[in-house]
């Protein structure tokens, strides 16, 4: 990187950094020192870079998703803490549901993904995709979070018109995801302001911040352990089912999982709805003596 690259960083993040913390802010003025917040406050300063990712990326929806390891998209802990409306919460369930799209690529592959035309790709992802076109977005863009080798999550954007980022969006983008790691990594410091030194140190960071969060797919892990019980698969496997059954009825994944741990849906060992629901504890119903019939009665 030459001395003119680097300054134009500097003054990138000085720019963005006054526009997340505010004009003035003690965050601005600190330069968005380490341990400085408690995690309600870092929380929001997560959803103030999806706000100015929105105004200065010039997309028309960003969010936060962390995600807890590699196998994050199958059932690790993964949780969206930030998002900036209705579509891009939509967009994670969607991923959730189809195990596929920008977020887990470039949360696998650590780098950035970028689909300036998401229906010019259809083999791109076969399920996700056309359903994000579906409800409106044309372009989406997906970048790591990740210290090193060490990733924690992405920073992902939509736009609902088609078109690639210009090299000014993409530098913004690109300095607003490290902005997000370091608030994700202020969530592990307990407010000591302690700096993670390596990759170790990384690495148990993520460990420390997925471990806190709270499960927003709880439902989806339960109704999937019990479809684990009932057909004698394993947990990824009866997963696999619950997404299936979701994506193959249109339906939203935590739908499905709530109507199966309501037991009002039980998925068979091929993954199809076995017909009618099962009584309330999982029992056939003792047998109990009928009620009299007055006209049966015997004279």
């Amino acid at each position: 990187m030459s001395a003119q690259d680097g300054a134009e960083d500097a003054l990138r993040r000085h720019r963005l950094l006054a526009l997340v913390d505010g004009e003035g802010s003690a965050g601005a003025a600190a330069g968005g020192g380490r341990g400085t917040a408690d995690a309600p406050a870092l929380l929001s300063r997560l959803g103030r870079v999806c706000t100015v990712a929105v105004s200065e990326v010039r997309v028309d929806g960003a969010g936060v998703t962390v995600m807890g390891s590699l196998e994050a998209g199958v059932g690790g802990a993964r949780d969206q803490i930030a998002a900036t409306g209705r579509l891009t919460q939509q967009l994670e369930d969607l991923q959730l549901t189809t195990g596929e799209g920008p977020c887990l690529d470039a949360y696998r592959g650590g780098l950035p993904v970028l689909a300036g035309d998401i229906a010019a790709e259809p083999a791109r992802w076969l399920g996700f995709g056309p359903e994000a076109v579906r409800a409106g977005v044309a372009a989406l863009f997906s970048l790591p979070l990740q210290v090193g080798a060490v990733r924690l999550g992405t920073l992902d954007l939509h736009r609902l018109t088609t078109g690639p980022l210009t090299r000014e969006q993409l530098a913004d983008a690109l300095a607003l995801a490290a902005l997000a790691t370091e608030a994700l990594l202020d969530l592990t410091d307990s407010g000591n302001g302690a700096a993670q030194e390596d990759d170790g140190d990384v690495q148990d960071a993520a460990a420390s911040l997925t471990g806190w969060l709270p499960d927003v797919h709880a439902d989806v892990h339960i109704a999937a352990g019990m479809v684990s019980a009932r057909a004698g698969v394993d947990v990824a496997t009866a997963l696999l089912r619950v997404r299936a059954h979701a994506f193959s009825h249109s339906e939203p994944i935590h739908d499905v999982a709530r109507r199966i741990i309501a037991r009002d849906l039980v998925l068979d060992r091929s993954g199809t709805p076995e017909p009618g629901p099962p009584p309330e504890d999982g029992h056939e119903p003792s047998p109990e003596t009928p009620a009299p019939d007055p006209e049966g009665e015997d004279p």
